[in-house]
């Protein structure tokens, strides 16, 4: 049954768990090595959606059947890439600044849906797409003497995100929702795990209890994100996504002491402005 009220609520609850992700990622990756820590989240992940494929009707051997498994491999890499990126990106340049250059995705996922799936981006889109990346440039100041190279990390890191949700709509021609989250589980701890032990650090009690809240975290937003798309529909949702900016903004602030400069503010505000203008052109033409 469809609530489209519950569905934002679920989405904003989302969104401030996977703001409280990033904060705790951001801590212990500033302690321990990166590929560790994903490695170690990715175990949890894995026992989370085996959990739920073995509950589902035929179990795992249904859940995980698929025509196209070198797609849904290559999805679950490249999202485990993303997130060490992503990481390594929050203990270099902190939460807010990566952040904000990082909600770029939705536009990127907007200018590479024609040449990917095939599907019509018209001028308006493309005028969206082309103000978002103004904001991109405010935040990153090119050639201003504040511009960090590393800057680009987080950016990478969009794009690699933007690429996932694209390879993940082209799984869903043909592979159910389960089953591409069965992959994105599995394949992702198979290929950290393969990296990961080779970067294994011993960790002190208080950041193994940090690094346990990190793995609830993880699986309570995805099954928040679950709950959410079976509650509304995505383009009614959508646009809360983009709260997580700003638990994230305030987690970096209240508990990191970052501070919020006005091209970050500004750059932000035209990117989020930009990416909202784009779902809602979305929306239209699909009504």
């Amino acid at each position: 049954m469809k609530n489209t009220r519950a569905g934002i609520w679920l989405m904003v609850g989302a969104a401030f768990v996977f703001a409280v992700q990033d904060g705790i990622s951001r801590h212990l990756a500033g302690e321990y090595n990166t590929i560790m820590i994903v490695m170690i989240r990715y175990w949890f992940f894995a026992a989370f959606v085996m959990t739920i494929a073995a509950r589902t009707a035929g179990g795992i051997r249904a859940v995980a059947a698929t025509t196209q498994p070198v797609l849904q491999i290559g999805r679950g890499l490249l999202l485990a890439t993303e997130i060490c990126v992503m990481v390594t990106a929050f203990t270099i340049l902190g939460l807010v600044e990566s952040l904000s250059i990082f909600m770029v995705y939705p536009l990127l996922v907007a200018a590479l849906s024609g040449p990917i799936l095939g599907e019509a981006v018209g001028w308006r889109r493309w005028a969206a797409i082309a103000v978002g990346f103004i904001g991109i440039l405010i935040i990153l100041q090119p050639g201003y003497a504040v511009f960090a190279p590393a800057a680009v990390i987080p950016l990478c890191s969009a794009f690699m995100f933007a690429l996932y949700g694209l390879l993940t709509r082209y799984a869903a021609r043909r592979d159910s929702t389960a089953t591409s989250f069965f992959w994105t589980g599995v394949a992702g701890s198979v290929a950290m795990t393969a990296v990961g032990v080779w970067f294994w650090e011993p960790m002190i009690r208080r950041d193994w209890l940090w690094m346990g809240t990190l793995c609830m975290t993880g699986a309570f937003g995805h099954w928040l994100l679950i709950k959410c798309y079976e509650m509304a529909e995505a383009s009614s949702v959508q646009p809360f996504a983009y709260l997580q900016l700003v638990f994230g903004a305030m987690i970096g602030v209240g508990v990191f002491s970052e501070v919020i400069t006005w091209n970050i503010a500004v750059g932000a505000a035209i990117v989020v402005a930009a990416g909202l203008f784009t779902l809602w052109r979305a929306r239209i033409a699909q009504a």
